[in-house]
């Protein structure tokens, strides 16, 4: 392809890397090169920190209102290019183009919408301490944020990172997936666009094991936001240990979704299929384990392998895909194995578990949306599979819904059916997860926190929750008409 952004940003200018390196990026559809970018080493990363530690004064110091309103004026910019962002990332990641026009642009259009009209609305507050004293608490910018963006929704991801980052004053190094970084460089080119100074974001395609673990350990920042792995988030925090940084995590999940007898069933398969078949199951609060009561499991697994076995496959750039491929081939052959991690555990293949047959999909990283009856200890119940692939398990007793549901390391989204409202909230209130939804799944707004506990992470995305994970408090004591007695007599 012609005219896409390949070079590193640092200090407001496309560079190539220090070393000169570049890195292949595939259409995970067919196979064909997309692009080289350059990639960006340790060495990178520092010129990329130096510049965002120069642009910081000016840019925290820059009126509130006034970074909100170039953060607004980035989100007119990126509807305008809406076309041709999900153009990038249907092609890169795989995502169906519709997907991409639907969901992707639009919320991280109103991503930057949010955080552009959060940026002069964090307020502090005065606390009532001893008499005499004011005391008055207000939040300030870290300094440089290193951020860490995975491959499966890069445009979205990269929002609810700077976003509040930028809002609340930060400046930015940007470290987008080496798979899939082409359209966080496009929205590079429109934050230079619309005026946003030079050096407050710098974007570096690199590796994980070179840039991302540089980023990490790096001394002149001091916050870390990674969305990614569980086992790349523990070595984030190791390496971020050197300057005692701020991290937040956002990792990996197994959502439960649990359908009662109760529930309206075909509103439950619908909702079910979206939970773990949207952007091919790449989703960390994908619904991958569906726990349904014995009483219905019969008649709802039927109304769903049939719904499963319809979604129409195919080139991400067709308006009428419905699923396209995995985002790269070495993820398809890991999703697969666990096909084979199933049937050696005793697992029902119910329908899927392989690329499906024809010449269409030969040269894709395509995996049919596969069922696997499963009991609550096996491998495919308990670890993230991150694809097509759901687990199907049983239950009769609400207790027993709680302790296969809860019954993982993970927590992070969960979701139930049923017409009971009582029952909703009992079972909502005694989720371990840090979202929950009712009669509905993988609901996402820039207003409402997103995060997990356990090993899905700490800190959240989102809402006012965001802008304090990006800012420190830092309380102030001033002495109005207080009389100190000396505390040291003579």
């Amino acid at each position: 392809m012609t005219g896409l952004q390949t070079k590193l940003l640092i200090g407001g200018k496309w560079v190539d890397g220090v070393e000169g390196g570049t890195i292949r990026v595939d259409n995970p559809y067919d196979g064909a090169l997309l692009a080289e970018v350059a990639e960006a080493t340790a060495a990178d990363v520092d010129l990329a920190v130096e510049a965002a530690r120069a642009a910081f004064p000016a840019w925290s110091a820059l009126a509130a209102h006034e970074r909100g309103r170039l953060l607004l004026k980035l989100a007119d910019a990126i509807e305008a290019d809406a076309a041709n962002l999900a153009r990038l990332e249907a092609m890169d990641t795989g995502h169906p183009i519709r997907d991409c026009l639907s969901l992707d642009v639009p919320r991280t259009v109103l991503c930057y919408r949010y955080f552009g009209g959060m940026a002069d609305k964090l307020e502090g507050s005065v606390i009532p301490v001893d008499a005499g004293f004011l005391n008055y608490v207000e939040r300030e910018a870290i300094g440089v944020v290193g951020a860490i963006v995975p491959w499966n929704f890069p445009l979205m991801f990269t929002s609810w990172k700077m976003g509040p980052a930028l809002a609340a004053g930060n400046t930015i190094v940007i470290k987008p997936s080496e798979i899939t970084p082409l359209s966080t460089l496009r929205i590079g080119e429109l934050m230079q666009q619309v005026g946003i100074p030079d050096g407050v974001v710098n974007i570096v395609t690199g590796y994980g094991h070179t840039a991302g673990q540089r980023i990490a350990e790096h001394p002149g920042i001091g916050k870390v936001a990674f969305t990614g792995s569980t086992n790349t988030g523990r070595t984030i925090v190791h390496a971020s240990a050197s300057n005692l940084k701020k991290v937040q995590l956002e990792l990996g999940g197994k959502g439960a979704n649990i359908v009662f007898a109760d529930a309206n069933i075909p509103a439950a398969v619908g909702g079910a299929a979206f939970a773990i078949f949207h952007n091919q199951g790449q989703a960390c609060i994908a619904g991958s384990r569906l726990i349904i009561h014995e009483d219905v499991v019969d008649d709802f697994l039927d109304r769903f392998a049939t719904l499963a076995r319809s979604i129409r496959l195919g080139d991400p750039l067709d308006p009428e895909t419905e699923m396209g491929p995995l985002t790269s081939r070495l993820h398809q052959q890991r999703v697969l194995s666990y096909v084979e991690v199933a049937r050696e555990q005793g697992g029902e293949i119910v329908t899927g578990g392989r690329q499906p047959d024809g010449e269409d999909y030969a040269k894709g990283c395509f995996v049919e949306p596969t069922i696997v009856r499963a009991r609550p200890g096996d491998r495919v119940a308990q670890e993230e599979v991150f694809g097509p692939f759901v687990t199907v398990l049983t239950f009769r007793t609400d207790e027993e819904a709680l302790a296969i549901a809860n019954g993982t390391e993970y927590g992070l989204g969960a979701g139930l059916w049923t017409s009971d409202l009582t029952r909703a909230h009992r079972i909502a209130r005694r989720l371990h997860a840090g979202m929950v939804w009712i009669n509905c799944y993988k609901r996402v707004h820039p207003a409402s926190p997103f995060g997990g506990m356990g090993q899905s992470g700490y800190g959240r995305e989102m809402g006012f929750e965001a802008m304090r994970e990006y800012t420190v408090p830092k309380s102030v004591w001033v002495n109005v008409d207080a009389q100190i007695p000396p505390f040291y007599r003579r």
